[in-house]
């Protein structure tokens, strides 16, 4: 079974003014400790997304994992080292015909029967959110709370990744709620090195 960092930093191009910026940000978050990253690309069309992708892949030290968010296509094609997918993107079962059976795939849930339904299929792992209130997106689904987390831990073995609005202060209740690892976003930004290592004091 695949066994999720503590931390599961979450890289969103739209914070960053160009690729140099992204690279350096994501060196620091991997001197502080990271050794799993996604990249998150909302707002470039796919021939950006990938040359971002394949830049930030040589950038970085190989024994880190990268996540592709929402793109199974680009994952491949940047060398990723998995996917992870929204309940509105690809299926679970499309994604895992594109990716094969040996890179890592994971899955955004919002509520127990997402996650039974996600508990069934190939994903190495899932995701549940939004625990707590965030900014990352600007239609979010309903907020879980840590009872989400709970109810979401009772309803698979798989590796489970809270998201949505985790900080250092926060962070410890969702562990001690059932989840294996926190994805985080806006808590890394300011001082990204010293951030994540203080995650990692947190939830050690």
């Amino acid at each position: 079974m695949f066994i999720l960092p503590r931390l599961y930093a979450i890289l969103d191009a739209s914070r960053f003014p160009d690729t140099q910026a992204l690279c350096r940000f994501a060196n620091e978050l991997i001197a502080g400790g990271t050794t799993l990253l996604q990249y998150r690309n909302k707002k470039d069309d796919a021939k950006e997304m990938l040359l971002q992708a394949r830049e930030l892949k040589r950038c970085i030290s190989h024994s880190v994992q990268l996540i592709m968010n929402d793109r199974a296509d680009l994952c491949l094609a940047a060398g990723f080292n998995g996917v992870h997918v929204g309940q509105e993107d690809l299926s679970p079962e499309c994604a895992r015909k594109i990716i094969g059976s040996s890179l890592l795939l994971g899955l955004s849930t919002h509520n127990p029967q997402q996650v039974r339904i996600a508990d069934d299929s190939s994903v190495d792992y899932v995701a549940i959110g939004p625990v707590f209130a965030t900014s990352a997106k600007l239609n979010p689904d309903p907020i879980v709370g840590t009872d989400g987390v709970r109810a979401a831990r009772a309803l698979t073995r798989k590796p489970l990744v809270a998201i949505g609005g985790i900080t250092r202060a926060n962070c410890l209740s969702v562990l001690e709620a059932g989840a294996d690892s926190v994805a985080v976003i806006s808590d890394l930004l300011l001082g990204p090195r010293k951030s994540a290592e203080e995650f990692f004091r947190i939830l050690r």
